[in-house]
């Protein structure tokens, strides 16, 4: 008999990967007994990623959560596991060390073990305070390696990468392949070298089975000395999700491991209750696409976790694109002609941008650049006619060093616009803040919470903490789902409003008054709002990012998968919050935003 192989269940990205919400909290303390009963887990996956951002987004405590979630699998000796972006902590952007460091503190106190952390670019400088803080609190640290195939990608990068993770303290290495394109024979001789350099190292694999490669990828990292496998369940298990834990089990006992049994009818009921959360509300946000394994995603090597926000994407630009093609008498494109071009596009930008390990942040940007350049096609216009500032500052180095060199266009663009390339610690450029955030929860007259953890929710989503704080992101998701459950019964139509449930100019007075420097935006036109709004008066109409602005414009980035975010800076104040979502039709004079 060989050795034991453990499974930990990712449930958390088992939604992440196929919708874009996840279980409420207590539909979560629900099916934790029944996987306890199951048997054949010593890991789940608990939190982490967009999980907090979720429980905000639905006006719900992300840390109450975390709470009562891990309590019963703790209880029962099964280890809790997170997952965290390393610079960008638990969000998209970097995150300043002494948020991160709270960060560890706090969730070891509501009962999280292990903290794998990645950077997708392996710079493993990004991973240094990771491990550090990991350590200074008794969590078990797990560096994890983002996983690519590309020239760039090799043993002997991934190798020299390990030797920091080992130097800085990590107990354990990730091999985190989230899109499922690692190739089986080099992951094996990957886990094959760490093991025989490092055996004392733990090695826990973790793949996306959307090209289908998953399977054999398990059985060569196991016959190589991996030790733990990320497996998930039916009814999300496959698709753009993960292999399900039966049929791993399967393959791995027949080939001679040792590996648990599995109490079929615990199986069962965790199956019947995760599809009884999907029929209650999170099925009408699961893309029917997730569910379907595709070897397409091998040319351009998207991963399976933001599927959700990608398709998302899609749709609200394709509607757009069909527009511009109609007007200009050339012929519209389906939906998946519009995703092979959005695929080739990655597959051709992906090198000349550095070769990113294509996971959050860095597959969004990608992503993102991809799709605004088939909009500048479509358009007429050149490539990376549209580039956010969050693409140019992981192009400048600004997240960390490039894993692969920038095509010289590039570079050459960068030097037009009077870029400077950074090549420091990525950290430094971000001081600390906690300073900032207790002076403003004491201001509203919030408490810090239980081994502070109000003041690190507060500190790491910022905007998502405050609506949820003020009611608003309760009644925006309603909203939401009720828009969502009408589309379903009416074969694709809308009539539910889009704009908040409440008041707009009552809210926005109630909100000026508790703050007189608030000053709304409204919309200066109806329409569609694609991807982003510049507004001056009454005159603009939506611009393109990189238009010049003019005095009192404010540009707004449409919400995102992981929320609404600023994408420029602008000259009068701070967005504050963005009201109408991505995609949907705006009035003339709705509130868009307020700035502060």
């Amino acid at each position: 008999m060989k050795k034991r192989i453990k499974f930990c269940l990712v449930y958390r990205d088992m939604w992440q990967s196929s919708g874009k919400y996840q279980p409420r909290v207590d539909q979560l303390t629900e099916i934790a007994p029944v996987i306890v009963r199951m048997g054949c887990f010593d890991r789940v996956e608990t939190n982490g990623g967009a999980f907090e951002q979720v429980n905000l987004l639905y006006g719900e405590n992300p840390n109450k959560a975390v709470r009562e979630w891990t309590k019963p699998l703790r209880e029962a000796g099964i280890q809790c596991q997170m997952l965290e972006r390393a610079l960008n902590g638990l969000r998209m952007y970097p995150v300043p060390a002494d948020v991160r460091r709270l960060m560890c503190k706090v969730k070891k106190a509501q009962g999280v073990d292990v903290v794998r952390s990645f950077c997708g670019l392996n710079d493993h400088r990004n991973l240094e305070l990771s491990i550090k803080y990991a350590n200074e609190f008794g969590l078990i640290s797990q560096a994890a390696l983002s996983i690519s195939h590309s020239p760039v990608h090799t043993l002997e990068h991934y190798l020299a990468v390990v030797d920091k993770y080992v130097e800085y303290g990590a107990k354990e290495i990730g091999l985190k392949d989230m899109a499922g394109i690692g190739r089986p024979a080099t992951l094996g001789k990957l886990v094959k070298a760490i093991k025989e350099k490092y055996p004392h190292l733990v090695i826990q694999y973790h793949g996306h089975t959307g090209p289908g490669l998953s399977m054999a990828s398990v059985l060569e990292v196991c016959r190589n000395g991996a030790d733990i496998i990320d497996v998930a369940m039916e009814p999300l298990s496959w698709g753009m999700v993960h292999p399900d834990v039966i049929a791993v089990q399967a393959m791995l006992r027949d080939d001679g491991f040792e590996v648990a049994d599995i109490d079929m009818n615990a199986y069962m009921e965790a199956r019947s209750l995760t599809q009884k959360f999907i029929d209650d509300f999170l099925g009408y946000f699961i893309e029917p696409k997730n569910k379907i394994s595709t070897s397409l995603l091998l040319g351009c090597g998207l991963p399976g976790g933001m599927m959700g926000s990608m398709m998302a994407d899609m749709k609200g630009i394709h509607s757009y694109l069909n527009r511009t093609l109609e007007k200009d008498g050339k012929p519209t494109l389906t939906e998946d002609e519009l995703m092979v071009k959005l695929f080739n596009e990655v597959e051709a930008v992906w090198p000349m941008v550095g070769t990113p390990g294509l996971v959050t942040p860095f597959s969004q940007y990608v992503k993102n650049i991809a799709l605004m350049n088939v909009r500048a096609e479509v358009e007429g216009k050149p490539r990376f006619t549209y580039m956010e500032q969050k693409q140019w500052d992981m192009i400048l180095g600004k997240c960390g060093q490039l894993p692969g060199p920038l095509a010289p266009e590039i570079i050459e663009m960068a030097k037009e616009k009077g870029y400077t390339f950074f090549d420091g610690v990525p950290q430094d450029n971000y001081p600390d803040e906690l300073p900032k955030y207790r002076k403003m929860m004491e201001e509203k007259g919030w408490d810090v919470g239980q081994d502070e953890e109000e003041l690190f929710e507060l500190a790491m989503h910022e905007q998502q903490y405050v609506e949820y704080k003020e009611g608003r992101a309760k009644q925006n998701f309603n909203r939401e789902l009720a828009a969502a459950k009408e589309k379903a019964q009416n074969g694709g139509k809308v009539t539910v409003p889009i704009k908040p449930a409440y008041d707009p100019q009552e809210d926005a007075a109630i909100r000026m008054k508790n703050d007189p420097t608030l000053r709304p935006v409204t919309a200066p036109a109806s329409g569609q709002l694609i991807w982003e709004v510049a507004v001056d008066g009454e005159t603009s109409k939506a611009k393109p990012i990189g238009t010049p602005f003019k005095k009192d414009e404010v540009m707004c980035h449409i919400s995102t998968y992981y929320g609404m975010e600023p994408v420029a800076s602008f000259f009068d104040g701070q967005l504050v919050e963005v009201v109408v979502s991505h995609g949907h039709k705006v009035n003339r004079g709705d509130i868009i935003a307020f700035l502060k």
